[in-house]
C-alpha cells in the first residue's frame, strides 16, 4: 500500500483558479454588469397602508412597469440611451443602459386592486393599502369589578 501525501494548499489553489474562471465567464458575457444595478427602495408602514418609494432617476414613466400581488411588488423598466447607438463625442461614460427588475416582498398582505402610484422627479411612490386583518386597531377593554 502506497502512502500519498495530502497537499491541501494545492487543492485550494485549484479551487481558486476554477472560481476565477467562472467569474471571468460571467463578466465576459455581460451578466455581471447587468445584475449590478437595482433601484434603491424604501418601505414605510403608515398604519393602514404601506408606502413604497423607489429611486428611478432619468427614467421616463412610460419605461416603468409595476405589478402588485397581495405580498409582492415587482418593478421593471429600462434605461434608454439618448443617442440611440451613436457614440460620437463620448470620451467616457459610466451610465448604464438596459433593463432592470426589482422584486420587493411585503411584510403584510395588501389590497392589490386599490394600489395608487405617483411618479415625480425620478421617485416612484406606491400607496399600498393593507387588508383589514393586517391593520393594527386599538380596542379599549373595559374592566369589570368583581
Amino acid at each position: 500500500m502506497a502512502l500519498i501525501r495530502w497537499q491541501p494548499f494545492s487543492e485550494i489553489d485549484t479551487l481558486r483558479r476554477q472560481m476565477d474562471h467562472l467569474f471571468e465567464e460571467v463578466a465576459n458575457n455581460g451578466l455581471a454588469e447587468a445584475a449590478l444595478w437595482k433601484p434603491a427602495v424604501e418601505l414605510k408602514d403608515a398604519e393602514d397602508q404601506l408606502i413604497l418609494r423607489a429611486q428611478l432617476p432619468g427614467i421616463a414613466a412610460q419605461d416603468v412597469d409595476i405589478s402588485v400581488t397581495r405580498d409582492l411588488v415587482s418593478i421593471t423598466g429600462e434605461y434608454r440611451s439618448e443617442n440611440q447607438g451613436e457614440e460620437k463625442g463620448i470620451y467616457h461614460s459610466e451610465f448604464r443602459y438596459g433593463q432592470f427588475k426589482r422584486v420587493i416582498s411585503l411584510p403584510v398582505a395588501i389590497q392589490n386592486d386599490k394600489v395608487t402610484a405617483n411618479f415625480k422627479d425620478g421617485i416612484l411612490t406606491l400607496h399600498l393599502p393593507k387588508v383589514d386583518e393586517a391593520v393594527n386597531r386599538v380596542v379599549k377593554v373595559q374592566l369589570a369589578e368583581g
